[in-house]
């Protein structure tokens, strides 16, 4: 028997009674919403709620715990995305933070938290005056 490998991850399996032609790819159950978020195919789910309970030292098994609704065919497909691609996922991720970072700084720059802290302890004192 002699596996021999072909171009675009095809390798062709040579045996003397017959020749089996496997295709070793597979699909990657991800996609990729309008506003850019990668979640798992059919979940809200995203590839960084996994990859990150992956990269804490989750095992597939213990990420289908908390996520039933995923198959371990669909975990164990974005932890193999993640390990092939590790450096396209790495920036995806870096650039996730900053838009959150972005988003949580405007947001916290439109409160006016000072005054609503104000009238949290006038409203204190009127209620402990009663």
């Amino acid at each position: 028997m002699i596996i021999r490998q072909l171009p675009l991850a095809f390798w062709v399996l040579y045996n003397s009674d017959a020749m089996i032609q496997l295709k070793l790819y597979q699909s990657v159950p991800l996609k990729q919403e309008e506003d850019g978020t990668a979640r798992i195919v059919g979940s809200r789910i995203s590839l960084d709620t996994i990859v990150g309970a992956f990269k804490r030292g989750a095992t597939a098994e213990q990420i289908q715990d908390s996520f039933p609704s995923l198959s371990l065919r669909e975990i164990y497909g974005v932890i193999a995305y993640y390990l092939e691609h590790q450096a396209d996922v790495e920036a995806y991720l870096k650039e996730r933070r900053e838009q959150a970072d972005a988003l949580r700084n405007n947001i916290e720059a439109q409160q006016d938290t000072a005054a609503f802290r104000e009238q949290m302890r006038l409203r204190r004192n009127q209620l402990i005056k009663i």
